[in-house]
């Protein structure tokens, strides 16, 4: 895959996840599928976009995902977000609506999350690919292991980083995290499923920025 090219410091520490053979195994999935022209959202390109917007030394919060967006035109690389100009999706919109009890903060007119990813938002699914029309088609790939490993580099390298984890498939992962050394902050999932079971009121925007203050680290412009 081309856009495995990580251009910052990420590369230092993907690039054993790249050469482990579930990796090669992944890439040649993925290669397989182009061949029979399955459609595969995000594009090639984007696929790893969370990493080259938020480096691994910039990074202070992460909030994480399950899988891209399986409709045309919608994944570009970034948990919850979508580029601009395509329609806010329903989780994204009640996480602005949250943000919006949280901070005051009025909801953006577009769903394009990449000024959180650039401040060191690291917008993370655990599947980094899906097949068009079909959620969760990729989840039982090796992205999973990959993703969590991900989790794992983090927690072990890192200080004071802020995990938010919306809903039960995230909250799976507090595991791989050394709470000792981070803040986990869990939450239902912002689905319209969901949201109004614990979601809306969590005040996780507030409470990651009073923990980056606490810890003398800029606190996120949301």
């Amino acid at each position: 895959m081309v856009g495995r090219v990580i251009k910052n410091d990420w590369s230092e520490y993907l690039d054993l996840l790249f050469q482990q053979e579930s990796f090669q195994y992944l890439d040649d999935f993925l290669s397989y599928q182009a061949g029979q022209n399955i459609k595969i959202f995000p594009a090639e390109n984007q696929i790893f976009n969370a990493f080259e917007l938020s480096s691994f030394a910039n990074t202070k919060v992460v909030i994480l995902g399950q899988d891209p967006y399986h409709n045309e035109g919608q994944a570009h690389g970034l948990s919850f977000s979508v580029p601009d100009g395509v329609k806010i999706p329903p989780s994204l919109k009640n996480i602005y609506h949250e943000l919006e009890l949280d901070l005051a903060i009025k909801p953006n007119a577009s769903g394009n999350l990449e000024r959180w990813a650039k401040q060191g938002v690291l917008l993370l699914n655990s599947s980094l690919t899906v097949e068009k029309n079909s959620p969760g088609s990729h989840a039982k790939t090796p992205w999973v292991g990959f993703t969590e490993s991900v989790i794992q580099l983090l927690s072990d390298h890192k200080q004071n980083l802020v995990f938010l984890l919306w809903g039960a498939h995230a909250q799976q992962k507090a595991s791989l995290i050394n709470a000792d050394k981070h803040l986990i902050l869990t939450a239902s999932h912002p689905s319209p499923f969901s949201a109004h079971k614990g979601f809306f009121g969590c005040k996780h925007f507030s409470k990651t920025n009073e923990y980056l203050k606490i810890h003398n680290l800029q606190p996120i412009n949301w």
